[in-house]
């Protein structure tokens, strides 16, 4: 089985499964205690806590270990809009920031506080100048994710901190993707990571806060983690955490030119294996393991199916899940398409001969699936000159199929209207003209759903 889904959860790096055994047989007194088990346990926590703030440039006492990296999150952004209420209740964030950004910004919201969302472009990056214009005199805090979870877009950390800076708003910046690969550059003001993103094991968090910071921890005081992490430190997990982004830090140069040339080569095979598939994510600036691609006429989970059967364990962000049946919020403030996604992260060690044997089989799971879902016959009707496809009551991405199958039957300069309730729709059929060169003239109210207006082009 080839996994390659480190953006989800890397494997557990040796070195941090070395570190978390011994430390196991160390580590597991109080170390707030005066004899000698608590000592040896502190002395474990305070070498961890060393380790981990050189990796991430910053004091020792800046760091907190954390519960996860969500845990992280909910804390930082609480504590900043709280030590900074008389300065204002307004939060700034990206729209493709992880969920728990999101989720933070959505309880401010609730409770009162105003919220702006910076949109991006279609490779998935804001734009410096967004953020300055987002800024008002009541903004007390500002986010923004490193590197992207879904299509790893690096994002310009440096130049909306130093907008930021210049402002008197701290950032904070969500880390959890790119720590591994090194340090955050930029004036950032507070950072959150995850240790299992870098081969270390799940329920760490950091949480680094610099000083100067007005930070007002939540909840109910804990005298532990300078009150920013309530309950009793996971020694032996965070000494392993420590242990595995020191590890990984060593060998991050070397196999990101190794991973670059292997996410390179499936960015450039992949189109060319498979017909009208989209890569997207910026080309450039991204982080060495991951590319993402989108394919047309394919649902998502099925094809992760197909390839799990086949030997590899990929993720989507696919408007196609049996979670959600909703388009992935980051795709969707691309404006690329949802259906049919598969995001590839390589961990580690990912060998050249696993990614050559997912460019052979890829295709053939893609035309299978393809082939399944072609069955639907699109019901249409000639309306004053329009086109109409009835695709109520079916989910992505059969609205899509259907459009695509009828394009063919109007004149150039003729409409087709698609009928459709399922809500990535509204997504996914402006993608598709994109990328098939016809024109996405608008969405219209319905009876049930939405009609969407496309304009064949050639």
């Amino acid at each position: 089985m080839s996994y390659f889904d480190a953006a989800s959860a890397a494997p557990l790096h040796p070195v941090a499964r070395q570190a978390l055994l011994a430390s196991l047989d160390e580590g597991w007194a109080d170390p707030a205690r005066l004899y000698r088990e608590g000592r040896r346990a502190r002395m474990l926590l305070d070498a961890a806590r060393e380790a981990a703030a050189e990796a991430v440039g910053c004091r020792p006492d800046e760091l907190t270990f954390t519960s996860s990296g969500t845990t992280a999150v909910h804390a930082g952004v609480a504590g900043v809009l709280a030590g900074r209420r008389r300065v204002g209740r307004h939060l700034i964030v990206s729209a493709v920031e992880h969920s728990s950004v999101l989720h933070s910004a959505d309880v401010h919201e609730r409770e009162g506080g105003s919220v702006t969302q910076v949109a991006v472009g279609r490779t998935g990056a804001v734009e410096p100048s967004a953020y300055a214009d987002a800024l008002r005199p009541d903004t007390a805090l500002a986010c923004l994710q490193s590197a992207n979870h879904e299509v790893g877009t690096v994002q310009p950390v440096v130049e909306v901190a130093e907008v930021c800076r210049e402002a008197g708003v701290p950032l904070l910046v969500d880390a959890a993707q790119s720590l591994g690969w090194g340090p955050v550059e930029g004036d950032w003001s507070v950072l959150t990571a995850s240790a299992h993103k870098w081969g270390g094991p799940s329920g760490v968090g950091l949480l680094v806060v610099r000083k100067g910071v007005r930070f007002a921890p939540q909840g109910p005081a804990d005298e532990r983690e300078s009150g920013r992490a309530a309950g009793f430190e996971n020694i032996p997990a965070v000494v392993a955490a420590a242990a595995s982004l020191r590890a990984v830090r060593v060998e991050a140069d070397r196999e990101a030119v190794r991973l670059r040339e292997l996410t390179e080569r499936i960015r450039a095979r992949v189109p060319r294996l498979v017909p009208d598939v989209e890569v997207v994510g910026d080309p450039e600036r991204r982080l060495p393991g991951i590319v993402t691609f989108s394919c047309l006429y394919v649902d998502g989970e099925t094809l992760l199916h197909e390839l799990d059967r086949a030997g590899f364990s990929v993720s989507s962000g696919s408007s196609c899940t049996s979670s959600t049946l909703t388009p992935s919020h980051v795709l969707k403030a691309m404006g690329v398409l949802s259906e049919g996604n598969v995001r590839v992260s390589l961990p580690f060690g990912a060998a050249a001969e696993d990614v050559e044997r997912f460019l052979e089989v890829l295709p053939g799971a893609v035309a299978g699936v393809r082939e399944k879902l072609g069955a639907p016959v699109a019901e249409t009707v000639v309306r004053e000159d329009v086109l109409v496809v009835d695709s109520l009551g079916k989910r992505c991405p059969i609205p899509v199929i259907e459009l695509a199958k009828v394009i063919g039957d109007v004149p150039v300069g003729g409409l087709v209207r698609v009928l459709s309730d399922d809500e990535a729709a509204r997504l996914d059929i402006p993608a598709w003209c994109e990328m098939r060169g016809q024109e996405y003239v608008g969405e219209e109210p319905a009876e049930q759903g939405a009609a969407y207006l496309v304009r064949r082009v050639s």
